[in-house]
């Protein structure tokens, strides 16, 4: 079954530019505090759902020429939504929850963990301050970030699809690629990615298989209001958003 859900989401997110990761949910439960547990047996399967750098033309561009007049908030975030909802209606015999990476739940926690889900399913390693063994940083705070094997930093997690009617108990677990394996090369991530984070250099801790395109950089460089002008929408649908 878990073969099956797995090729009909590579088969239709692929071509949009985003990758499904499987992973069962007592995995990623397994390594959090519970009050971050998701609550679905330890066995059900779910995928997380990363975009990678193609997904700019692949989907969001022609999804902004398409859908232009019903953009009203983050294009981004309103294409990949789309998308998979209309992903979803092709398990009409299955329940689908959806969990995106920018939702809060009431207690204002995220609905999941992307990097750890990232990490759990293989998709990409998290690299945290507890994977430096002399660590220089003192008392300041250090946020983790992951890299992905292909893509370096040049990728998104956007999503969890939860399957709560198919229990894997047999999915093995893939270990996430340490790409980023010297002591010297973590620190320079961790502190690229926590102090000079604009300049995205972190992204290319690892030689990469494709990064961003300029046009891209460009628009992700930009203040989300002001996205809009780039994408050619209207300042109607700016002020809708924004006021």
């Amino acid at each position: 079954m878990e073969r099956r859900v797995a090729e009909q989401l590579r088969s239709a997110l692929g071509p949009l530019g985003l990758e499904a990761h499987a992973l069962k949910v007592g995995w990623y439960n397994a390594v959090l505090q519970p009050a971050f547990h998701l609550p679905y047996p330890d066995d059900t399967l779910a995928f997380v759902v990363l975009s990678t750098p193609s997904m700019f033309d692949k989907a969001l561009k022609p999804f902004v020429s398409k859908e232009r007049l019903k953009i009203i908030r983050d294009p981004v975030d309103q294409c990949v939504s789309h998308h998979l909802s209309r992903v979803k209606e092709k398990f009409p015999d299955q329940r689908v929850d959806i969990m995106f990476d920018y939702e809060l739940l009431p207690s204002r926690k995220p609905k999941f963990l992307a990097q750890t889900a990232a990490h759990i399913a293989g998709a990409a390693y998290y690299y945290q301050r507890k994977d430096v063994k002399l660590d220089p940083w003192g008392k300041k705070k250090i946020f983790g970030v992951c890299i992905h094997p292909k893509y370096g930093g040049w990728f998104a997690i956007r999503a969890l699809l939860v399957f709560p009617a198919i229990q894997v108990p047999f999915l093995e677990q893939p270990p996430p690629v340490d790409c980023v394996s010297s002591e010297e090369k973590r620190i320079e991530l961790l502190e690229q990615f926590n102090f000079h984070w604009q300049d995205w250099h972190y992204r290319d801790i690892i030689e990469v298989k494709e990064r961003y395109s300029e046009e891209q950089k460009t628009y992700f460089a930009t203040p989300p209001a002001e996205r809009f002008r780039l994408l050619g929408l209207s300042q109607e649908a700016q002020r809708i958003t924004f006021h």
